[in-house]
């Protein structure tokens, strides 16, 4: 067990000298003030992955090199160390703000891609805030927009398709969370937005289900004063659901909407 424990201090002992020596050579090229050393170090350390430690040394490359001609490279891959390192906000930025400063540099395409493949990296959960998603989208259109016949616009058109999914479905889900708290007016007014928004939605059927059950609801639960105007709405939803959708699950449903609403619009009428 002694000679365990003493082989077992020995090699940890041995570790941190290694591991010292290596932070010893990091620091030693960082300190050194040696813009040929520092970048050439950098290089080595992004080729071998170890994208903190080449950001250090790039960003301290960027200062020698401004105005020469490898700070389009430098500055390239030190966007893309915080890409790499899932500094997803900053990467954006300094993508960004190389295609503007090196507005004809053969990794403008790239770098306009990247900016909007960061914020898409960024874009969350349905149920969470959507604005990463949209300047994604954004990004990703302007892309197309100004590349049309770059070999990436294939993958952004498939990218915005996905991202405008789930802004589908987020609208969807408030939509459906108004219903279930009984805000049926809001109901109507989100599914109605979601419709106009995402016209190439495969959902419309179901969307306009829960507008007409949301639209009939509002009827049943409106002051006698308004229950002509929205009965009437109610009937008229679900007349156009019968008509569009003529193999629906839900026209049983519909058809007993458009009875019920028919025959409360004749009672209030003949009062």
């Amino acid at each position: 067990m002694a000679k365990i424990s003493i082989f077992s201090r020995f090699l940890l002992a041995f570790l941190m000298v290694g591991l010292f020596s290596c932070k010893s050579q990091f620091e030693k090229v960082r300190t050194s003030n040696n813009p040929e050393l520092i970048y050439k170090t950098a290089l080595e350390f992004y080729e071998a992955e170890e994208y903190q430690k080449a950001q250090s040394l790039l960003e301290l490359a960027l200062n020698s090199y401004r105005g020469r001609k490898e700070s389009e490279d430098i500055y390239f891959k030190y966007a893309y160390t915080y890409y790499y390192t899932r500094q997803y906000i900053l990467a954006s930025y300094y993508f960004k703000n190389f295609s503007q400063t090196y507005s004809t540099s053969r990794f403008r395409t790239e770098a306009d891609f990247m900016e909007a493949y960061s914020n898409y990296q960024l874009s969350p959960t349905f149920r969470l805030d959507q604005s990463y998603t949209q300047k994604a989208i954004d990004g990703f259109q302007l892309y197309v927009n100004t590349y049309p016949q770059d070999e990436r616009v294939e993958e952004c058109n498939r990218l915005i398709d996905e991202l405008r999914k789930k802004l589908e479905r987020k609208a969807f889900e408030e939509a459906k969370l108004y219903f279930d708290l009984r805000r049926y007016q809001s109901a109507i007014w989100t599914f109605d937005n979601l419709l106009k928004d995402f016209p190439e939605t495969d959902n419309a059927e179901e969307v306009r289900y829960w507008m007409a059950r949301a639209a009939f609801l509002l009827a049943q639960n409106s002051v006698i004063d308004r229950q002509i105007e929205r009965f009437e709405e109610a009937k008229t939803m679900a007349e156009e659901f019968l008509a569009r959708y003529t193999d629906s699950e839900f026209r049983r449903e519909m058809r007993d909407i458009q009875t019920f609403s028919a025959k409360k619009l004749n009672d209030l009428r003949d009062v």
